[in-house]
């Protein structure tokens, strides 16, 4: 096992492919471990460098205590700047999205390329994160559970036996983690910094995506001059689980353009 440490504490991580290859570095959603990006990784041609972590609360990492998306992307820059060879490809999904926008804007000279999946410059509102932070402080991550993973995946998906493992995972978070990313999320607001993002960017949304729908990702598209937008049909929040040989599918002409 890999660890970077940080200042609150153990972040992990796992490198695989080539180190001498362009690095790519991916950022988890809320409530999934760096295990998000296996099947993914397996249609990825092996001459990259694929980093992977499990951000602040999330994983095998410590919790860290309160955190903002700010703090988030201060640790991607840490992981980046420790372990990628040169400026790194960054694909975060929904909360990694965020992580990846603020990286962007306050970092840009750390990336070569910018993928944000799945995710938005703002994401749902206060009330409703306030009241997901309620319901897991008074009864843990398992009792929205349910809930969470029908917006995370497509009805197809939803019936096969895979749903139950993600449902574990999920339901297995640490609470504080969850909450602390909850808060974080709840907080951010990145639609002005995001228009100043001036990488070469890639925006990739699911079609049955019920936590950050088409019409949200594609509108954070439009922030960032040059953003090419591409939406997944049939798919939901996570597409590198649901069907990872389209995700790495679209993934791919980006990254062989992009990645240095």
């Amino acid at each position: 096992m890999q660890v970077l440490n940080r200042p609150w504490g153990a972040m992990h991580y796992r490198t695989d492919g080539s180190p001498r290859g362009p690095a790519l570095v991916f950022a988890n959603s809320l409530g999934t471990d760096l295990r998000l990006w296996d099947s993914l990784i397996e249609h990825l041609p092996t001459e990259f460098y694929f980093i992977r972590y499990d951000k602040r609360g999330h994983g095998l990492s410590d919790t860290g205590g309160p955190v903002t998306i700010e703090d988030l992307a201060a640790d991607a820059v840490a992981l980046i700047e420790a372990v990628a060879r040169g400026p790194a490809v960054f694909v975060g999904l929904s909360i990694g999205g965020l992580i990846g926008q603020a990286l962007a804007a306050a970092r840009p000279d750390l990336l070569s390329a910018l993928v944000l999946s799945n995710t938005a410059a703002k994401i749902g509102t206060a009330e409703s994160w306030n009241a997901r932070i309620a319901a897991v402080c008074e009864s843990g991550v398992a009792s929205i559970a349910d809930a969470i993973v029908e917006r995370w995946f497509a009805a197809q998906f939803r019936a096969t036996p895979a749903l139950a493992l993600w449902r574990n995972m999920l339901a297995r978070s640490s609470a504080e983690g969850y909450v602390s990313a909850c808060a974080a999320i709840a907080a951010a607001d990145l639609t002005c910094s995001t228009a100043t993002i001036r990488l070469p960017t890639l925006v990739v949304a699911g079609s049955e995506d019920g936590s950050t729908p088409p019409d949200l990702v594609v509108a954070t598209a439009g922030l960032i001059p040059g953003a090419h937008y591409h939406c997944i049909e049939g798919m939901g929040h996570l597409p590198c689980v649901e069907n990872p040989a389209s995700y790495a599918g679209v993934l791919i002409p980006f990254l062989r353009e992009h990645a240095r």
